[in-house]
């Protein structure tokens, strides 16, 4: 079984250049969780304002 993700992650607040593409650790859901696969995701204007830090 993979034990790794494709995931886009951003460590700090800035423009899109700071989002990188990486392979991370899938998690391990708990008893009371379940792991639901994605196979797209979409980006609106309200994830410019987390990635930019700004409510």
């Amino acid at each position: 079984m993979n034990t790794t993700m494709k995931a886009m992650i951003y460590t700090q607040y800035g423009s899109p250049d700071v989002i990188q593409f990486k392979e991370v650790e899938k998690p391990t859901p708990k008893d009371n969780e379940v792991l639901i696969k994605v196979h797209a995701a979409s980006v609106n204007a309200g994830d410019l304002h987390y990635l930019r830090g700004t409510p």
